[in-house]
């Protein structure tokens, strides 16, 4: 998964916890449906989906 600044991404169903990799930093993202995960990774654009549907939407802290 790439595009704009995006390196990565992985979900934790149970916790309902998305990790971002973006050349910026790593970022946690709690509190996330599995749904809004679904979409993010079969997205045409995840780039434009996580800015979006995801940044700012859910608490995140960063991880690296």
């Amino acid at each position: 998964m790439t595009g704009g600044s995006l390196r990565a991404a992985g979900y934790d169903e149970r916790a309902r916890t998305l990790v971002v990799e973006l050349t910026s930093g790593t970022f946690e993202f709690s509190g996330v449906p599995s749904e809004v995960w679904r979409r993010f990774s079969t997205a045409s654009s995840p780039w434009s989906y996580y800015r979006d549907n995801i940044d700012e939407e859910y608490p995140s802290r960063r991880t690296r």
